[in-house]
């Protein structure tokens, strides 16, 4: 594969000089009658203005003569340069690209919409201008195609795929790296180097988000109806322990198993208690 070269151009400012003297020749050429003269310090004029060229700082002007490659200028000024050669410039500024979501299938089937931010820029102008057809046009459908590949590779989240160390909602770094290490290999072949590349939007398409938001919130509440047991549990076992060291009362089998169900019962709840208060005895 060819590499960058590094093109050396003369100073513009010089050659301005030339072309001023050749028009003030061409000038008095034909005001003194001397037609040839004239004719040929007019054509030489135009020949040394055609050269001139400009490059504006993070720029470059690629160089080709003949369909010969012969050089990338990447210093910034005013030049000049071969009248013959076909220039093209190349920007080599940093560039935002912030996709719009596309719908893709993650590991385990579920439709979502997915999309990301890429920063980068053209770090080799041979292969940007060369290697690929059109290297902007390059970079959106091969990130558009990494995207959906890493998609595939994990699920949305670890509900249904329990198994899954690193899903997509929560893989956070290491999704993004995945992610940028994948759409560096594919754009090697332009010459771009990839600054960042991170997903900035994620959610289940439409079809499914009511009915997965549904199941969130059931997962959620089962979650919460754990830890409400466990410590409704541990506070039971500690009221029938406390009330038997101290002796404030003593509670058979079937009192204790009735005073744990109302214990339970409220705390557990998700609603408040109405006690009913008994105005007889313990055992009426």
């Amino acid at each position: 594969m060819k590499q960058e070269l590094t093109f050396k151009p003369i100073s513009g400012y010089v050659v301005l000089l030339i072309a001023i003297l050749a028009l003030g020749g061409s000038i008095a050429g034909f005001a003194f009658q001397m037609i040839w003269q004239g004719v040929v310090a007019a054509l030489l004029f135009v020949f040394l203005t055609i050269g001139f060229t400009v490059v504006n700082p993070n720029e470059s002007c690629v160089m080709v003569l003949f369909g010969a490659y012969k050089g990338t200028i990447k210093e910034n000024g005013f030049f000049w340069v071969n009248p013959f050669f076909n220039r093209r410039n190349i920007s080599l500024r940093a560039r935002n690209f912030d996709s719009d979501p596309i719908k893709v299938n993650d590991k385990i089937g579920n439709p979502i919409k997915i999309g990301f931010v890429l920063v980068w820029k053209v770090a080799n102008t041979y292969q940007a201008a060369f290697e690929v057809d059109d290297y902007q046009h390059f970079v959106l459908v091969q990130s558009d195609a990494a995207l959906r590949k890493l998609a595939g590779l994990y699920p949305y989240d670890n509900f249904e795929d329990h198994e899954a160390v690193v899903a997509l909602r929560s893989g956070g770094e290491e999704v993004n790296e995945e992610l940028e290490r994948e759409i560096r290999e594919r754009l090697t072949i332009a010459g771009i180097h990839v600054i960042e590349a991170r997903i900035n939007y994620i959610a289940y398409a439409e079809e499914i988000a009511n009915a997965m938001l549904r199941r969130q919130q059931a997962t959620a509440i089962v979650a919460a109806r754990f830890k409400i047991v466990e410590g409704a549990v541990s506070m039971v076992q500690m009221a029938l322990e406390q009330l038997s060291d101290k002796k404030i009362v003593d509670l058979d089998d079937e009192r204790k198993a009735a005073m744990v169900s109302n214990l339970m019962v409220v705390l557990v709840s998700d609603k408040d208690a109405s006690p009913i208060v008994n105005t007889g005895t313990l055992h009426s």
